[in-house]
């Protein structure tokens, strides 16, 4: 297995701190790994959280005040530790990259936003792995728009709340200990009336319907029809919710980035050693032009996207010093890591042949896994659209600058 790339000297600390126990821990564990050995992708969620908690992985996801563990951030969680845990975990497997990602999205509002009861309510056990997290954001109708999404949350007479509307697409449906749910309690306002709650399964008037992806893991849609959140249970205050969601899809989107690299550097390994080994026209594989081509395409690409991705956590950790938010650095580094991994793995299914697409191999699921992450916490577009918005103000703020000299 090869090692990642590492920019800085704390990550490189991390990696030795950290990567090798991280690795040796579940190695043995993910090469048993198998969801079709589970009655269901839901049961097989919970032993993937758990084994994940017992090694003290999850915990990354909660920052050190709240009992979470610290590697070089104690206020916040650090984003070159969570990216760099989902490498590892991308080239593991991608359930078990699943599981840590959604613990993350599920405790970070929390963490953030909410009251000291319910920090300490909800936040032991999602380290303990009592706890297992989902964020309800997605609508039907409301994807990458999120100021456009349907579902009301109506206060009543006694300050409770009365939700109705329906998510989709939202993992851990079905499984999560209680789920992180954005209505708007302001339609009018648009984006600026959407307020986060926490709802849990035993909340009356919810309905989850499973359905199936290409890689298993478990999602689904979730209706509610006027189900009695207590105001004890909204996060942050009304109208903070879009404020709640962005700044927690900003902290994740780059650990997507991460697990593409996991995925692709294991797709690189497997292709490597299959090229070397399969024996073709007298040689092995690997003395075929084209197929060395392809691997030599694959290693500078993924050497790019970890700069990209590493350079983007650097500066994402160290934004409040360098006062940049890194946005467009990490649109680039989401973008063109989950884009270089699809054509990562693609080559390694192409270098493999028919095994290559032999359903349960290691670049058949790696194709299946890999194609999300151009999809999820924004689509390949949308950071394009970031790109190029954060170019144009880039423009016009040295163009404001020359004209004030003028």
């Amino acid at each position: 297995m090869s090692q990642p790339f590492l920019s800085t000297t704390d990550l490189a600390m991390f990696f030795a701190d950290h990567h090798d126990g991280i690795t040796n821990d579940l190695l043995s564990f993910a090469e048993q790994w198998s969801p079709r050995d589970y009655s269901d992708d839901w049961l097989a969620t919970r032993d993937a959280v758990s084994q994940l908690s017992a090694q003290q992985i999850t915990n990354l996801c909660i920052p050190e005040r709240y009992m979470g563990r610290a590697v070089n951030n104690p206020v916040d969680i650090d984003a070159r530790a969570i990216t760099l845990a989902r490498e590892c975990l991308g080239y593991l497997d991608g359930l078990l990259d699943c599981a840590f990602a959604m613990q993350g999205l599920g405790s970070y509002p929390i963490s953030m936003a909410g009251t000291e009861d319910q920090k300490s309510r909800y936040l032991p056990g999602f380290i303990s792995g009592e706890r297992i997290g989902a964020f309800a954001l997605t609508e039907p109708k409301a994807g990458s728009d999120v100021g456009s999404l349907k579902m009301k949350a109506k206060k009543d007479k006694n300050g409770d709340y009365l939700l109705s509307g329906q998510k989709t697409f939202i993992s851990n449906a079905g499984v999560a200990s209680q789920y992180i749910v954005f209505a708007s309690t302001n339609p009018k306002k648009k984006s600026r009336g959407i307020t986060a709650f926490i709802v849990e399964p035993g909340d009356n008037g919810i309905k989850i319907d499973p359905f199936e992806v290409m890689a298993p893991h478990p999602i689904g849609t979730i209706t509610l029809r006027k189900t009695r959140i207590p105001a004890t249970r909204r996060l942050g205050e009304e109208g903070d919710g879009f404020k709640i969601a962005m700044q927690t899809l900003n902290t994740f989107r780059l650990s997507v980035a991460g697990a593409a690299l996991g995925m692709a550097r294991r797709a690189l390994d497997e292709a490597t050693k299959h090229a070397m080994e399969r024996q073709q026209f007298g040689g092995p594989l690997f003395e075929q032009q084209q197929i060395a081509a392809m691997l030599a395409d694959s290693a500078t690409e993924l050497d790019a996207a970890r700069l990209l991705v590493y350079r983007a956590a650097y500066l994402r950790d160290m934004r409040d010093v360098l006062g940049n938010n890194a946005a467009k650095e990490v649109a680039m580094a989401k973008l063109y890591a989950t884009e270089a991994a699809s054509k990562i793995i693609d080559h390694c299914v192409q270098i493999h042949g028919g095994i290559g697409v032999k359903k349960g191999s290691v670049p058949e699921r790696l194709y299946r896994e890999v194609r999300a992450l151009r999809i999820y916490e924004g689509a390949s577009e949308i950071q394009k659209v970031v790109i190029a918005r954060q170019m144009q103000k880039d423009y016009e703020f040295v163009k404001s600058l020359a004209e004030l000299e003028d």
